[in-house]
């Protein structure tokens, strides 16, 4: 059968390559969250630079949302749209986390588990080199197996995360269901070196539901992680050896199977799909009108990602705590995750008023390359999800860190350590904070002497998180031995040749 772009094969669309000259043909596979979509799309396009062809696999409104790529790589990476199929309590058009409340993205993992025949149809149908996937694509490496392509699991967090979190063992047995939450709040065993990496209670307890003890979906998600990185063949991360040598090592260790860093995939140029034309940075009263008015280094830039959204009593100590700090800010607010979220939150009455001289208050789409990248911004209030700790660091603005989900709290705990950014202080229980803990923690950082250590810190880490030499001499090592492997699975007579050949 000839496929076009319409072509419809067992729920799968593929929107062909446009040259077939080639070297290894990689199928990636994210999870549905722009967290972890966008670091897939960085590294496919740093590989696709080195003329190998990449399978981009996602569903279409997914797809259909991701920036334009540029002309010299669009011709290596096709993007393959694998529709969900309907799933009681799942809107029909929600295909990410972010178009969800928390409580619903249990449903958008059960749609996704249902797309493991059509991923079982393209693999077998197109036989790539290699597949990337997810933590929630665990049953992607047997599948692999299975079909004789070669596996990696490529985890969108650092290595400190996955060190903390341990052996495939643990992670699969879910901690004994985690009746001691407390067991996440030190080091464990496994890490033999001293560190202050470990969750907070109040982290534990907002996600013991969801990500240790199950859900409504057919595994939890630290389930899905240690088998996930049990079935590949090698593991990737998002990190780099400069920045945690020591946790690096130990993920080798602890997995005994090949570790590589990948480096931290900052972006490679600044978009300009349609903010450009559409008014949201230039012309008439925009963001960048209002930020070339501020002082260089005078302004906090607030956001917090399209996963973490604030309760109404965090937002309205968020919101105080700017007000008391005198600080000029420029706030991206997210009142609520995705059009079926009914619970909106709102600033506190007459907040924009008494602040409008000194702070702009932003509901919609913001560019925040862009904003990190602008000279009056000298500081960035974020959840410490990796992909704004990468931008920020990139840009040299100094980190006010209020971790909400997931890994946000490791990665936290890491930059406090190293002295690259300092938390809120919080109720260790229930994860409180006043304003006053805002206010006092955004003057620390922009403008006190005990805070000069995370402004000059962030400083330094520019060379280390935005040079591209180095970020390419990540992608050089890892794209030598998957080749090599390649080469020594075929002289084994262990694999059939990839469709792409």
């Amino acid at each position: 059968m000839k496929v076009n772009d319409q072509t419809q094969i067992s729920h799968v669309k593929i929107i062909p390559m446009a040259t077939e000259n080639r070297k290894l043909h990689i199928a990636m596979l994210p999870w549905l969250a722009f967290g972890h979509i966008l670091p897939y799309l960085e590294l496919a396009k740093h590989i696709a630079l080195k003329g190998h062809k990449i399978s981009f696999i996602s569903t279409p409104r997914n797809i259909d949302r991701l920036p334009k790529l540029p002309s010299h790589i669009s011709p290596f990476i096709r993007f393959v749209k694998i529709p969900l199929q309907p799933v009681e309590n799942l809107p029909k058009d929600a295909e990410a986390t972010t178009d969800l409340p928390y409580d619903k993205v249990q449903y958008l993992k059960i749609a996704y588990d249902a797309m493991r025949d059509s991923i079982h149809h393209f693999l077998q149908t197109n036989k790539p080199d290699w597949i990337f996937f997810d933590f929630a694509a665990y049953w992607a490496g047997p599948i692999a197996t299975e079909l004789n392509i070669s596996s990696a699991f490529f985890s969108i967090m650092i290595a400190a995360v996955l060190g903390f979190l341990g052996p495939a063992p643990v992670l699969i047995s879910g901690y004994g269901t985690l009746d001691e939450p407390e067991v996440l709040t030190a080091s464990p065993k496994w890490v033999n070196f001293p560190t202050t990496v470990a969750f907070r209670l109040y982290e534990v307890l907002r996600m013991k539901d969801n990500s240790f003890t199950g859900n409504m979906s057919e595994a939890s998600d630290i389930y899905r992680f240690g088998a996930g990185i049990k079935s590949c063949d090698v593991l990737l991360n998002r990190s780099c050896s400069e920045f945690e040598p020591e946790w690096l090592h130990l993920v080798e260790q602890i997995h005994r199977k090949p570790v590589f860093p990948v480096g931290q995939l900052s972006p490679l140029t600044i978009d300009n799909c349609d903010d450009e034309s559409n008014g949201v940075w230039t012309g008439g009263s925009t963001i960048k009108q209002w930020l070339d008015s501020q002082e260089k280094g005078s302004v906090i830039y607030v956001a917090f990602g399209s996963e973490a959204k604030p309760s109404q009593e965090e937002l309205t100590e968020i919101a105080h705590g700017l007000e008391l700090s005198g600080l000029p800010f420029f706030w991206v607010l997210r009142k609520q995750r995705g059009e079926f979220d009914t619970d909106l939150i709102e600033l506190p009455e007459g907040f924009e008023e008494r602040t409008n001289d000194r702070g702009m208050v932003c509901t919609g789409w913001a560019p925040q390359l862009k904003i990190l990248s602008h000279d009056s911004v000298g500081g960035f209030l974020t959840h410490s999800g990796w992909s704004s700790v990468v931008e920020a660091l990139s840009y040299e603005k100094a980190l006010i860190l209020l971790p909400f989900l997931s890994d946000q709290g490791l990665n936290a705990r890491l930059l406090e350590e190293k002295k690259m950014a300092y938390s809120i202080p919080r109720d260790e229980r229930e994860g409180t904070f006043t304003r006053d803990s805002v206010a006092n923690s955004l003057s620390l950082v922009m403008l006190e002497e005990g805070g000069k250590v995370y402004r000059e810190n962030a400083k330094n880490m520019r060379e280390l998180f935005a040079d591209k030499g180095k970020q390419e001499k990540y992608v050089d090592n890892l794209m030598k031995y998957m080749q090599k492997h390649r080469e020594i699975e075929k002289e084994n007579g262990d694999i059939t040749p990839s469709k792409e050949s």
